[in-house]
């Protein structure tokens, strides 16, 4: 009698059609995302036509304007840049850990095989940029490498806006890809911030910050969800970690973990109710997306050019070319050869509808770095000082060139992923979900 032969192991394809409820969430979150990308160009826009023209002065006098005060010792008395900084993008990276939580503990990626494409994405989409800055600025010295994690940052915000504008249909595995990847990328980045960026700390602030946030963690768990608690719970925090030198928006991340997410949100569906985590997530994010980011923008993008002949000077500069370098080069070869050195390792195949010139599309979208980029190079640099001036520079000229070239990809395929997505949404039985995700094969 011969034994029956072993079934080959076949790896799930990269990038295969994931569940409806969770594509019908990313594509809510995109179409939020995309609107809080408009107003952040556009926030951008001003502060750069604000700061090179005759009015320049009242704008950098704004955004060096000090408010605040010292109380019970704590120092916050921060100009409003830094208040833009500190404060505002706390919010946004609170959307972070809500956002990452979600995806780890009821979106797709908690199955393992699904969530170490975007993470092992992510890190090589980190890794290549920052040898590109460090070859190109090694030779410079006086400090020059504390901005090696300037173009590791991919903005979502700005990469959905681009999406936006060039109306393409991407299928919904490599949206997902793509907010996955950014959502990883920020909290890399934050991990970066606190472990490279924080040169002295007050352990006994760091250690005070545990208390307001073990209280907000008891409430929220407790299914708590009144504002005149945890916001003032969220604040002492925030400004416990402030003090401690640790940056402030690693707070945000914190208070973002603690809030719990219903595992019945994967089931999507009437009958599966939004756990704390997506009724927050709901209520913070168009207050992230549409006041906290363009705010910030405004006050980080604002940079006195100086004609073309500025501009010219300027990109030559090590640091702005490391960075130019970084988004432009470094980004999507790092994400592109991951994902293909992931294929062959797993000896996983692409999903049918997907090329690898989609790929390449989203990895030169990634390429679009632009709010953590501009924090870390405040970071590095110091805001205001001139190696800042460079670092915008690059950060922009980086993103646009990034955008630009994403952009004429994507359109070039803009008319096969209207095919597919025609073809993903027909709906015969008309009970509100496409077939293909009721006769797709888990």
């Amino acid at each position: 009698m011969t034994a029956k032969p072993t079934p080959r192991f076949r790896p799930r394809a990269l990038f295969s059609r994931g569940s409806w409820s969770e594509a019908s969430r990313i594509a809510e979150v995109l179409r939020k995302e995309t609107v809080g990308g408009g107003v952040l160009l556009v926030a951008a826009a001003v502060a750069l036509i604000w700061a090179n023209s005759p009015w320049s002065e009242s704008y950098f006098a704004l955004r060096d304007y000090e408010v605040g005060g010292d109380p019970f010792g704590l120092h916050l008395n921060l100009t409003i840049g830094a208040w833009a900084a500190d404060g505002l993008l706390a919010v946004f990276f609170f959307v972070v850990g809500l956002e990452l939580k979600r995806e780890f503990v009821a979106g797709d990626l908690r199955d393992p095989a699904r969530a170490v494409l975007p993470i092992a994405a992510a890190v090589g989409g980190m890794i290549a940029p920052a040898l590109i800055f460090v070859a190109t600025t090694a030779h410079v010295g006086d400090g020059a490498l504390r901005g090696w994690a300037i173009p590791t940052a991919t903005d979502i915000a700005f990469a959905v806006a681009v999406l936006a504008v060039i109306s393409t249909h991407l299928p919904s595995a490599l949206r997902i890809f793509l907010l996955t990847l950014a959502v990883v990328d920020d909290l890399l980045a934050v991990a970066v911030i606190a472990f490279f960026y924080t040169e002295t700390i007050n352990v006994t602030a760091l250690l005070a910050m545990l208390v307001p946030l073990a209280l907000f963690a008891l409430c929220v768990q407790r299914r708590i969800r009144h504002w005149w608690l945890l916001i003032p719970l969220a604040v002492c925090t925030w400004m416990f970690m402030h003090e401690s030198g640790v940056h402030a928006t690693v707070a945000g991340v914190l208070l973002g973990f603690t809030v719990p997410v219903h595992r019945s949100e994967a089931a999507g569906g009437p009958d599966a109710g939004p756990g704390l985590a997506e009724h927050f997530e709901h209520r913070i994010r168009p207050l992230s997306a549409g006041v906290a980011i363009p705010v910030f923008a405004f006050f980080a993008a604002g940079v006195a050019i100086g004609g073309v002949s500025g501009l010219t000077q300027a990109v030559g500069d090590p640091i702005a070319l490391g960075i130019i370098l970084g988004l432009l080069i470094g980004k999507p070869a790092g994400i592109f050869l991951t994902t293909r050195i992931l294929a062959s390792v797993t000896r996983a195949d692409l999903d049918p509808a997907v090329r690898w010139i989609d790929v390449t599309g989203i990895a030169m979208l990634a390429g679009i770095g632009f709010t953590v980029s501009l924090l870390i190079g405040d970071l590095a640099y110091g805001l205001g000082s001139e190696r800042d001036d460079f670092v915008k520079i690059g950060v922009l000229m980086g993103s646009l060139c990034s955008a630009a070239l994403a952009s004429i990809l994507l359109r070039a395929r803009n008319r096969h992923y209207r095919a597919v997505w025609e073809e993903e949404t027909v709906d015969v039985d008309h009970d509100g979900v496409p077939d293909v995700y009721q006769t797709r094969q888990d």
